[in-house]
């Protein structure tokens, strides 16, 4: 009673004045209770005093005494003397005894010692020590050992209850197998089990954690009398699946129904609140916690004071964060995190340098966010740092410190050091093979990025979104129509929900391919348009010289209600550039800046200077140059050059071509355009000079390359490279084609004549 009351220093007292009895002190039953006590507050070595005290006084230890003993233990060599115990004095074996040493072992990171346990019993039958099992397999990460000894479990009629289907439902959450949490969700609804509390709320946090808000609906609705428990798991099913407001709206009908919320239903509102920027709420959920004392938690306080962080708030995130008396990590690495996601990466890291001064032991949260600054500063050498320092504690094998570290170089354009991270990791999930895809992307390597679909396939884990939108931006890299046509099929048999991402990366796909017919399809059957979704569809017809149906798609996008950003109004200056449209690019330029407001890039000023060029009019082109209030960089005079060879204008091309080889000295493309512009001229001597200064610098033009796509691979060809083992038969084509040409030119001299 005393120990369950919360006062061990009174269990104690009535111990010591029991055990003076001769009688008493033979009872077992009294030494398990004070063992247990020791034990529930935390008195580990205290505990484990008294129990070697008990079997120094000769009284045997009961089957209890050993399983409350082993459910403490977190010492391999401790659990194996207890276990040698067990067998030397041949206990009776009971269901609770061998769960207790399935479980010590499983928590130890033994789980095939946990196996040898479970195989040499007689009966196999219990649930208990079945469901003890799943448990530890899903616990190191065995999760096909999980699903094994489920289906053996069902195979062989044991008497299944709500906490096997509790387990395998989590189990199947955390192997990302939402297929086969779906087929034990049958089998709950068959044995009877669909309206458990427990097992509910564990079909609501799976469905949640795969997004799946709408079944994990259906689950909540179907339970009549629900708990907090239940409350918390629909909460957190909208917040992971990005539904911030449905959130907020359920933990309101939750206080309407008289439920007062708990730790964890706070920590979740305010998580909510971040996320969706409703720093009304915030405040207003905070009202309600200083009434309360709930509003002593730590972990309370610190997702307060992420809230305040997220919402743009620093002063009242530092304001909490300076009445938490005993700041633990979490509390740390939330403040971390705040000036993190409000983009001031060296306060983040001056506070994570005070952290490490105050004695704090980082976790791999914390690790994770400072990894995320070091990727969006791109400092590559501050994330070795960190990422020695995650090795030298042990942190490397966790996936989420796996994914940041990845992210971090590939932001830091080091690829190889990403596919370290990667070949390391222990557990290799669906997030990680996202994140090496798209360093890959990211780095020019999409042949590489291509080829993780198929291969996440064959790992057993099922490609969500971000896998279908990777391998469709590598695809639309290179071109590869018919492998893009494949991705675009599996996408469809996936039955994956509706994604807007997904549907970009198809237009893109589709466009850069040349399948303009294919993207419109596509389009109008979007139930939901960003600017992204009008942008790419813009710009793609501006690039395939189509500009009546850009501008037309620009004007429906207006009435539409969507405003146009900076990259709108790019793809419809370059869309009117390529057809001649000089006016009407005039027209947006000056559209973009008077009505929407929104600043000219140098991306802008170039394709306006690509405007006037490719039209001839370069003195135009001259003056918006000199007026520019940004210092041109290369793309600006090197559009002025290829206009200026391109309309023959010497004066305009040398003063371009002087400008570049200030800028870009090596670079000797800039002076092929020049001696490209000189010869068409006919100025010999100037491109005779010219071509000594290449000689004596060692300057040479960077080959040009075209690409065909033929069967299941892409084949590049360079300009004079004569490696290609198709080389002979490329030259007798060309051959043929000359001389059916010169034969036509004959053909039609004869009959002019």
């Amino acid at each position: 009673m005393y120990v369950k009351c919360g006062s061990l220093f009174n269990a104690v007292n009535v111990f010591v004045k029991v055990s003076e009895s001769e009688v008493c002190v033979q009872d077992i039953t009294l030494w398990n209770s004070i063992v247990d006590g020791y034990f529930k507050f935390g008195c580990f070595e205290d505990g484990i005093v008294q129990f070697c005290r008990m079997t120094g006084l000769g009284i045997r230890p009961d089957a209890y005494s050993l399983c409350i003993v082993l459910g403490v233990c977190s010492e391999f060599v401790l659990g194996k003397q207890i276990h040698g115990y067990i067998v030397r004095n041949v206990f009776m074996w009971d269901a609770f005894l061998e769960s207790a040493l399935i479980d010590m072992y499983m928590k130890c990171g033994c789980p095939m010692y946990a196996w040898r346990v479970f195989d040499k019993l007689e009966d196999k039958s219990s649930i208990v020590v079945r469901n003890v099992m799943i448990g530890g397999f899903c616990e190191n990460g065995m999760w096909g050992k999980s699903f094994e000894l489920y289906c053996q479990a069902k195979k062989d009629n044991c008497k299944l209850g709500s906490a096997t289907f509790s387990n395998v439902i989590m189990v199947s959450s955390h192997a990302d197998n939402l297929k086969f949490g779906m087929k034990v969700h049958c089998d709950v609804m068959k044995f009877g089990f669909e309206w458990e509390p427990y097992v509910c709320t564990s079909l609501v946090t799976m469905y949640g954690r795969f997004m799946q808000v709408e079944d994990a609906k259906r689950v909540f609705d179907g339970v009549l009398d629900k708990e907090i428990v239940l409350w918390n798991a629909m909460i957190s099913a909208c917040i992971f699946s990005n539904y911030g407001h449905q959130a907020l709206e359920n933990y309101i009908e939750m206080r309407f129904s008289g439920l007062q919320s708990d730790h964890f239903t706070i920590t979740n509102i305010l998580s909510a609140c971040g996320t969706i920027n409703s720093y009304d709420f915030g405040r207003r959920v905070h009202g309600e916690m200083i009434k309360r004392p709930v509003q002593s938690s730590t972990a309370v306080q610190s997702a307060l004071l992420t809230m305040y962080a997220k919402c743009g708030y620093n002063e009242d995130a530092k304001l909490v964060f300076s009445t938490i008396k005993e700041r633990d990590t979490t509390a740390w690495g939330s403040m971390v995190s705040g000036f993190f996601h409000n983009m001031k990466y060296e306060e983040g890291l001056n506070l994570f340098k005070a952290m490490q001064a105050d004695g704090v032991r980082l976790d791999s949260t914390i690790v994770t966010s400072i990894l995320s600054a070091t990727a969006a500063l791109e400092h590559a050498e501050l994330g070795r740092l960190i990422h020695g320092f995650a090795m030298k504690n042990g942190m490397s094998s966790d996936a989420f410190v796996g994914c940041a570290l990845i992210d971090m170089y590939a932001k830091c354009a080091l690829p190889d050091g990403a596919e370290s991270v990667f070949s390391e990791m222990p557990e290799k999930n669906l997030v990680a093979w996202n994140s090496i895809s798209c360093c890959y992307n990211r780095n020019g390597l999409p042949e590489l990025s291509i080829s993780f679909l198929p291969q996440i396939i064959h790992r057993g884990l099922t490609p969500d979104s971000v896998s279908i939108t990777n391998s469709l931006v590598a695809i639309s890299s290179l071109t590869t129509l018919l492998k893009g046509k494949a991705v675009h099929g599996y996408y469809i048999r996936l039955y994956i929900q509706s994604d807007l991402q997904v549907e970009n990366a198809l237009l893109d796909m589709y466009i850069k391919c040349g399948c303009l017919k294919y993207a419109q399809c596509i389009f109008n059957n979007m139930t939901s348009r960003s600017v992204v979704t009008w942008n790419t569809m813009i710009a793609g017809y501006g690039s395939h010289g189509d500009c009546l149906t850009a501008t037309r798609l620009f004007s429906q996008m207006r009435a539409n209600g969507e405003s146009p950003d900076d990259i709108t109004f790019l793809a419809l200056i370059s869309a009117c550039s390529h057809s001649g449209l000089v006016a009407e690019g005039v027209r947006l330029f000056h559209l973009m800046k008077e009505d929407y407001r929104i600043e000219p890039r140098m991306e802008h000023y170039v394709n306006m200077v690509d405007l006037f060029g490719r039209a001839g009019y370069l003195d135009e082109a001259h003056n918006l140059i000199q007026t520019m209030p940004i210092r041109p960089d290369k793309s600006v005079w090197l559009c002025l050059l290829f206009a200026s060879r391109t309309h023959r204008n010497i004066a305009f091309g040398e003063l371009a071509a002087d400008e570049l080889m200030q800028l870009e000295s090596t670079r000797g493309s800039n002076y092929v355009q020049l001696l490209g512009l000189y010869g068409e001229g006919e100025l010999w001597d100037k491109a005779a000079n010219l071509r000594v200064s290449m000689k004596e610098k060692g300057l040479k033009k960077t080959p040009g390359c075209s690409w065909i796509e033929i069967k299941d691979s892409v084949i590049v060809f360079l300009s004079g490279d004569s490696s290609s083992p198709w080389t002979l038969e490329i030259y007798e084509s060309l051959s043929s084609l000359k001389r059916n040409m010169e034969g036509d030119e004959s053909s039609h001299e004869v009959i002019a004549l």
